[in-house]
């Protein structure tokens, strides 16, 4: 039984993580989608909240679990399993980064790193600057899921009434 972990921030799950992972839940048995915890990062949803977006995001996709980690990927992925990570790549500027932690974590533990190009549809979407055009207006309705939209819109208003 093949299984990989398929690791992001997520904070928000774009359209353009959701294509990467429904297209690598058709290539393998198992599909882990884990949030990365950055604890010298302060994102814009907690972490139960980007499982729960990414819950109802993949409620469809029977073979795709969801989870969070902090600490090594390579040390979840031989924890759990995992033959591989696989990462969405945009462009050189991905790969250039990806490459070299891809090569790292080969070396700590033998784990492989597979990446996936994303569609040119999305090539363009980071979690970043789709807050950022939001936070200044900018419509940014197709580029995430209804749900994540709203929650989005949400956070956004709330943060702009606490000011």
């Amino acid at each position: 039984m093949s299984k990989v972990v398929c690791p992001g921030s997520f904070d928000p799950v774009t359209n353009g993580h959701l294509d990467v992972i429904e297209r690598v839940a058709v290539q393998f048995d198992e599909v882990v989608v884990t949030v990365v915890v950055n604890p010298n990062k302060q994102g814009m949803f907690s972490v139960e909240e980007r499982l729960d977006m990414l819950r109802v995001a993949t409620k469809d996709l029977p073979n795709v679990q969801v989870d969070a980690w902090q600490g090594l990927l390579v040390d979840y992925a031989t924890a759990n399993g995992a033959t591989a990570i696989v990462k969405g790549l945009r462009g050189a500027n991905d790969f250039d980064y990806e490459l070299q932690m891809a090569q790292m974590n080969h070396k700590l533990t033998g784990v492989d790193t597979l990446f996936v190009a994303t569609n040119p549809r999305y090539s363009y979407l980071s979690s970043s600057l789709v807050k950022e055009v939001a936070t200044y207006g900018g419509d940014v309705e197709d580029m995430l899921a209804p749900h994540v939209h709203a929650a989005l819109l949400a956070r956004i208003a709330q943060r702009k009434a606490a000011k």
